[in-house]
């Protein structure tokens, strides 16, 4: 059975997802990732849905807890983007951004490489208390899946 990721609900601490801290993760993950951002009313507050797709079929939700999300590792949220040249972009977008913005958080990684794959990657957190892991995974010849998504 084909399954997908639906959404994703980072919490924040009572009375810190302000109207200013929502405007600004709308700003930057628009910018970086090209998600749109949208203010709903959801469990008797307004939250924060940032939409990964346009049918809003892959969403991360932002909204306050008592018992907010602590993330003071590297947990993260995998990205698979289709090339090397599209995470090249994207780390150079974040570092434009770090320049301006010194609350852009950036790990650079050494490219893995194991049984067959290369996987090229960094990790970036802004606002969030969640890393994005973005990468790509490369397939030598002959170590190809059977199966790969895509979107159609």
């Amino acid at each position: 059975m084909p399954m997908r990721i639906n959404h994703m609900e980072l919490t924040f601490a009572e009375g810190t997802l302000t109207d200013t801290l929502k405007a600004e993760i709308q700003a930057f993950y628009k910018e970086l990732f090209g998600w749109d951002g949208l203010e709903i009313d959801i469990v008797g507050q307004k939250a924060l849905l940032l939409m990964l797709d346009s049918e809003v079929s892959q969403f991360i939700l932002c909204a306050e807890s008592p018992k907010p999300m602590s993330s003071p590792g590297l947990d993260h949220l995998g990205l698979l983007f289709d090339n090397r040249a599209e995470v090249d972009a994207l780390l150079a977008k974040a570092k434009a951004m770090q320049a301006s913005d010194s609350r852009v958080q950036i790990k650079e990684y050494e490219d893995l490489n194991e049984s067959g794959t290369v996987v090229h990657a960094f990790y970036v957190r802004h606002l969030l208390p969640l890393w994005f892991d973005v990468q790509c995974i490369e397939y030598e010849a002959g170590s190809e899946p059977a199966k790969r998504w895509h979107f159609g």
